[in-house]
């Protein structure tokens, strides 16, 4: 089975890439080539890479063609951001492939209101990229109820692992803040601390997407959630990391438009987008059509991230009389029995 992966380098793709290998597909990777994937893996070599600006392309509307000429199975669209974008490439691969697989978001959803939130709960998004993100879902399903469009949409969560940040604590990327949690400092948060957040590892948001390739017949024509099982507080955030550091956290809370002058104006920007949406996304579909439950918590999701940080300098623990970092025989892991983007 010939599989073609647009953007198949990023984080998902570092996972999802050689399994796809390791399972007998012939695997076509479509990439800017301006990354590596985030681990070494040797199935890699077997894998082959074409360098493509899909902006440019579809810009001057060749790309869905040139992802038709591969001759695909199954494509995997992990980098389409725009309805047209997705449109191109649907009308090149209809009637030619057997499954096409497209990455969302859970954005699309907008704020939550009844939590946990399932897949057929009415969309609210807000922010260019959500409404985006929802429309090109709404022009897939239609596809593949008026035409049979095999596809199938993976919305995950706050992406987290090794090689890159994980959205942290206050909702955004400075790690400062978790340098604060590490050396004991206080923390401060947004409101009460009662805002959510769920991440998810990209190895099971790998999983999802082999989940419904396993469980093509009843996956086609839906969209499933990819995130950690349960939503994480950003207090209960907070305190997780500070303990997984050896320490107590120490938590203080301001009123939104207080808090927001205590950081830059992008953190502030970042930290809003996030409680605005306080994702609380339901496996239960996931788990019900496609037999699959993620991995990782929603923590041990985020402290994969934490850890890879610490272990290359990107954060520096606390040293010396009273500050130990985190307990002694986890460094450079998470904890066991671990989590779930």
């Amino acid at each position: 089975m010939r599989t073609v992966v647009v953007g198949g380098t990023g984080h998902i793709g570092t996972y999802l890439v050689p399994e796809l290998v390791r399972l007998g597909h012939e695997v076509v990777v479509l990439s800017r080539g301006e990354r590596s994937p985030y681990r070494s893996d040797g199935a890699w070599s077997r894998v082959r890479t074409i360098q493509v600006d899909r902006e440019t392309e579809d810009a001057a509307g060749s790309f869905g063609g040139r992802v038709a000429e591969l001759e695909p199975d199954v494509v995997v669209d992990l980098i389409s951001f725009t309805e047209d974008s997705t449109r191109q490439l649907a009308e090149a691969v209809q009637g030619r492939i057997q499954h096409l697989l497209h990455c969302g978001t859970i954005w699309i959803h907008g704020p939550s209101g009844q939590v946990p939130t399932r897949e057929d709960t009415p969309r609210r998004p807000f922010g260019e990229y959500g409404i985006q993100k929802a429309a090109i879902e709404t022009y897939l399903l239609d596809r593949a109820r008026r035409d049979g469009l095999p596809v199938t949409l993976i919305h995950p969560g706050h992406i987290s692992g090794p090689g890159w940040t994980p959205i942290n604590p206050a909702a955004n990327l400075d790690l400062g803040v978790f340098e604060k949690l590490a050396r004991g400092d206080e923390l401060l948060l947004p409101n009460l601390g009662l805002e959510t957040v769920q991440h998810v590892h990209a190895a099971d948001v790998a999983g999802m997407f082999l989940a419904a390739l396993r469980n093509h017949s009843v996956a086609t024509g839906e969209s499933f959630h990819a995130v950690a099982e349960g939503a994480m507080t950003l207090r209960g955030y907070a305190e997780g990391v500070a303990e997984w550091f050896g320490q107590d956290a120490k938590l203080g809370f301001l009123p939104w438009d207080e808090w927001r002058k205590t950081v830059s104006e992008r953190d502030a920007a970042a930290t809003y987008d996030h409680i605005a949406h306080s994702p609380h996304c339901s496996m239960e579909k996931a788990a019900r059509l496609l037999g699959f439950r993620p991995r990782y918590s929603a923590l041990d999701a985020a402290l994969a991230g934490v850890s890879w940080l610490v272990d290359n300098g990107k954060i520096t623990e606390k040293r010396g009389a009273g500050g130990a970092g985190r307990p002694p025989g986890i460094r450079g892991s998470t904890s066991p029995g671990r989590r779930t983007p």
